[in-house]
């Protein structure tokens, strides 16, 4: 088992920029493959970004690719999201997730995610 802690995240204007974590405690952080969610008021909770457990691989959703981008410290048992030019539309609560599938893969569905980080909240201002 895994425990997710979250840190980061606030209120910033839109074209400024953010980092959010994850620390990781509990079994191997590198068994895991990670991703990060989010989920605006009234709506689904939607994939954002994810990476594999070796880190070679990273994926990202539309909406946010070549502003975001996501990484993991293996060593640190940490994984980050970098979130650059900001928009009022990626106002949301931000979630991260492990994986344990058995694979070195990046998984888009939160269905695929055993455990999931407290949420921190995002908010851009126009």
């Amino acid at each position: 088992q895994v425990q997710l802690v979250q840190s980061g995240g606030g209120l910033v204007q839109a074209g400024e920029s953010l980092r959010l974590s994850c620390a990781a405690s509990g079994r191997t952080f590198s068994s895991y493959a990670m991703g990060w969610f989010r989920q605006a008021p009234g709506k689904e909770r939607d994939f954002v970004a994810g990476v594999s457990r070796s880190a070679a691989y990273t994926y990202y959703s539309d909406s946010v690719k070549g502003r975001f981008t996501i990484s993991r410290d293996n060593a640190k048992s940490t994984a980050y999201l970098q979130m650059n030019s900001l928009k009022p539309e990626d106002t949301a609560v931000y979630y991260c997730a492990a994986s344990n599938r058995n694979s070195d893969m990046i998984y888009t569905r939160a269905s695929n995610y055993n455990y999931w980080g407290q949420g921190t909240q995002v908010t851009v201002s126009s």
